[in-house]
């Protein structure tokens, strides 16, 4: 099992509303959507996190359900859910306004944590919005200190700047997530964001200095590629109508981790023994299943079912 740790929210989508503009709510959150992305791959999948006892805590938790995930880590709280409103200025990202003042999420703390976990998890995942605001930040980055070694660590930044106000601080506390993680996914955005004026491949080198077995980059239209410790891989991006972006790169996060996980390669020695020919074959997976994901609106990554029968 995989159980994926973080926020879950509400995506307010920009909508036609009679003539005018709205916006709809779906349920989301990048962790909350890589653990579906697991589920729906057929990859058993957890979800650690807290979640609102209002009516969106329950649209959230409904659709966790609907999707087979193991809600075992799952936490109540009274407090509200967050919002992020997701606006679309064209290009490869979109962008997101949080709403998330002492919500529910981001209220996770060490007590919210099992004592232990069974030894069917096979690895964690965690990232987004999640790392930065507290008490969860600190809550996650506990249990990742307790858990390291134990299993794999997956970790997605995610980055999120309108919720960062010490960059320099937070740059900081995520390299040094970064050192005890396993498996790292980047996105050429928040390279750019973290480090200024530096190529996205060298900041995945600088970041596979630190410790992790694998590094994954995704480039938006330029594809992805792979840095590891025993080869380097790239491969393009998979043509197709884009609707939108949105949970792109977690469907990304989700194919990269069944993969590893359909091949028996969810663990740090095996990790750091791919070579050319496997990493290619990875990103060429977590493209398809990633560009399936832009085809239609929202975070709604695919099936099984689709991803075989897909001729994308």
């Amino acid at each position: 099992m995989v159980v994926v740790c973080g926020e879950a929210l509400v995506d307010m989508l920009p909508a036609a509303c009679q003539g005018g503009s709205g916006y709809v709510a779906r349920p989301g959150g990048s962790p909350c959507n890589v653990a579906v992305g697991l589920a729906r791959l057929d990859v058993p999948a957890g979800f650690l996190g807290r979640i609102s006892t209002d009516p969106l805590g329950g649209l959230i938790r409904r659709h966790l359900e609907a999707n087979r995930v193991d809600m075992r880590h799952v936490r109540e709280g009274p407090e509200l859910t967050t919002l992020g409103f997701v606006h679309d200025p064209g290009g490869d990202d979109v962008q997101y306004t949080f709403y998330a003042e002492n919500s529910a999420d981001r209220n996770l703390s060490p007590s919210d944590l099992p004592e232990t976990l069974g030894a069917e998890v096979e690895a964690l995942h965690l990232g987004s919005i999640a790392m930065v605001l507290e008490p969860a930040a600190s809550t996650l980055e506990e249990l990742v200190r307790r858990e390291r070694g134990a299993r794999v660590i997956s970790l997605d930044p995610n980055v999120r700047p309108p919720l960062i106000d010490r960059p320099a601080a937070y740059r900081a506390r995520l390299e040094g997530l970064v050192a005890m993680s396993d498996l790292v996914k980047l996105s050429a955005t928040d390279s750019g964001w973290l480090y200024p004026g530096t190529p996205v491949d060298s900041v995945a080198r600088r970041w596979l200095g630190l410790g992790p077995a694998l590094v994954l980059v995704t480039l938006g239209a330029g594809g992805s590629t792979a840095h590891g410790r025993s080869g380097t891989a790239s491969a393009p991006v998979v043509p197709v109508r884009v609707v939108d972006t949105v949970g792109a790169g977690d469907a990304f996060s989700a194919a990269s981790l069944d993969w590893l996980h359909r091949r028996g390669r969810l663990d740090a020695a095996a990790l750091a023994a791919l070579q050319e020919p496997d990493l290619t074959d990875l990103l060429c997976y977590a493209n398809r299943v990633s560009a399936l994901t832009c085809a239609r609106a929202g975070a709604d990554p695919p099936s099984r079912e689709e991803v075989d029968s897909s001729a994308v």
